[in-house]
C-alpha cells in the first residue's frame, strides 16, 4: 500500500469519526455504537455507494472514484473547503501537478525577492512546500525570527514553531498557531505524501514534540488564507497582526504571506516603530562603515 493510499484510509476514518449521526440527518436506531461518529455503512448510504466500495476506499485500495462519487463523499462527511481539497488531492492525484516532476530544492525568482524588499512597512514571507520559509523581508525577520541566519534545512515554519523556544514565547496563542501549522503541513503534504523530505520533517517533529504527535495523528487539515497572529514581541510588547495569503502564478507551490495592522492601532504604531528603528540602525551602520 502506498503512502498516499494509507493516508487516504486514515483521513477517511478520522473524518467519519468526527461526523455526528444527528447532524447527518440519520434516524436513531437501537444498535450500540462501538465507534465514534458514523459507521462505514452509514457513510456509504449517505454517499450513495455500496458499503463494500466505501470499505475498500477506507482500506486504501487503489480506486479512483468519479467526480460524482467524490462530491457525494465530501457531502456525506461534511468536509470543509480544506478537507474537500485535501481529499480530492489524495483521490485524484492525476488532476494536480505531479510531485515527481518538481525539483527537490525550491527557489524564489529574483522578481519576487525584489517584491519582498519593496514592502517597507509590512512584514512579508514566502512559504513553499512543507511550510519551508523560502524568503523573508527584513521587517518579517525583525518581527518573527532571523530566518536567514538559520541553517537552510532549518528554515521551516512548522519546525521553527515547535522546536524554537522563542516561537513559543512570541505567540500569545501558541497552541492555536502551532495546531494550525500542523494542519497546514498535512494539507501541503497531500500533494507529495511520499516525499522523503516531508517524512523526515514529520519524523523529527514527532520525536521532539508530544503536541505535534497528538495533532498530527488527528488527521485534520487547514488551509491558511487569512487570519490574525497575537504576539508578545520582546521589544515591541503586545501586538496583533493580520495576514493575507497570495498565491503566486507560475509558482503554484509558493505562497506570499503579507502582515498588516489596522492604521491608528497600537499594533500599527508598533510596526512603524520597528520599521523606524531598523532604518536608524541601518543608517548608523552605514555611517560607521
Amino acid at each position: 500500500m502506498s503512502d498516499r493510499h494509507r493516508e487516504l484510509g486514515e483521513f477517511l476514518r478520522r473524518a467519519r469519526a468526527r461526523r455526528s449521526p444527528d447532524t447527518a440527518g440519520l434516524l436513531p436506531d437501537s444498535r450500540i455504537r462501538r465507534v465514534p461518529g458514523l459507521r462505514r455503512e452509514e457513510v456509504a448510504l449517505l454517499a450513495g455507494v455500496s458499503t463494500d466500495y466505501y470499505t475498500r476506499l477506507e482500506q486504501g485500495r487503489n480506486i479512483t472514484p468519479s467526480h460524482q462519487v467524490l462530491d457525494a463523499l465530501i457531502r456525506a462527511l461534511d468536509l470543509d473547503h480544506a478537507g474537500s481539497t485535501y481529499l480530492r488531492t489524495l483521490l485524484q492525484p492525476g488532476e494536480v501537478a505531479s510531485g515527481d516532476a518538481r525539483p527537490t530544492v525550491q527557489r524564489v525568482r529574483p522578481g519576487l525577492h525584489q517584491l519582498l524588499s519593496s514592502f517597507e512597512s509590512q512584514p512579508a514571507l514566502i512559504l513553499g512546500r512543507r511550510t519551508d520559509i523560502l524568503a523573508s523581508n527584513p521587517l518579517a525577520r525583525a518581527l518573527f525570527a532571523d530566518f536567514d541566519s538559520m541553517p537552510a534545512k532549518h528554515r521551516n515554519y512548522a519546525r521553527w514553531m515547535f522546536l524554537d523556544d522563542a516561537a513559543r514565547a512570541l505567540f500569545l496563542d501558541w497552541s492555536t498557531q502551532a495546531r494550525n501549522a500542523v494542519e497546514a503541513l498535512r494539507f501541503d503534504a497531500a500533494d507529495m505524501p511520499e516525499s522523503t523530505e516531508t517524512q523526515q520533517l514529520v519524523g523529527e517533529l514527532s520525536l521532539a514534540s508530544p503536541e505535534f504527535r497528538r495533532w498530527w495523528s488527528a488527521h485534520k487539515v487547514h488551509q491558511r488564507t487569512h487570519g490574525t497572529k497575537r504576539l508578545n514581541h520582546p521589544a515591541l510588547g503586545r501586538l496583533d497582526v493580520e495576514f493575507e495569503t497570495l498565491a503566486l502564478p507560475g509558482d503554484v507551490s509558493q505562497v506570499l504571506y503579507l502582515y498588516t495592522a489596522a492604521r491608528g492601532s497600537s499594533s500599527h504604531e508598533a510596526l512603524t516603530h520597528l520599521k523606524d528603528h531598523m532604518r536608524s540602525t541601518f543608517a548608523t551602520a552605514q555611517t560607521r562603515a
